[in-house]
């Protein structure tokens, strides 16, 4: 079952949940997580100092709302629209990600807080 988590930057809260993954459950169990935030076009990345392999969910074909890992970076990446090497509406991330959970609220919240140093991810 998904377990809901927030989201919260520069003091908005976004509303999000994660997936019954065994990456997932890992990234769980480590919350709150208080990380750097990195801008990739319209995707936030950020450091959660977890190690996991790609899994049976890992894909390069993301949506806007889409929560991964990317084990290449041991990062979490929430996409919000399109990313330097889209050729469409989607985001595409740089390599594989495993796809961990995904946005409830709007996902273009995100891009009024591009700009944005710092993320916290906590258990609702």
């Amino acid at each position: 079952m998904p377990e809901k988590v927030r989201i919260i930057i520069e003091g908005k809260e976004v509303k999000a949940e994660f997936l019954d993954t065994e990456c997932a459950k890992k990234i769980l169990q480590a919350l709150p997580i208080e990380s750097k935030i990195n801008e990739w076009g319209d995707e936030f990345y950020f450091s959660i100092g977890i190690k996991m392999p790609l899994d049976s969910t890992a894909t390069t074909r993301v949506k806007a709302g889409d929560i991964g890992y990317w084990p290449t970076g041991e990062a979490l990446a929430i996409f919000f629209g399109k990313t330097p090497i889209s050729t469409g509406d989607d985001p595409v991330p740089v390599s594989e990600v495993n796809i961990v959970g995904r946005i409830i609220d709007n996902p273009s919240i995100f891009r009024r807080l591009k700009g944005a140093k710092t993320v916290r991810i906590e258990k609702e």
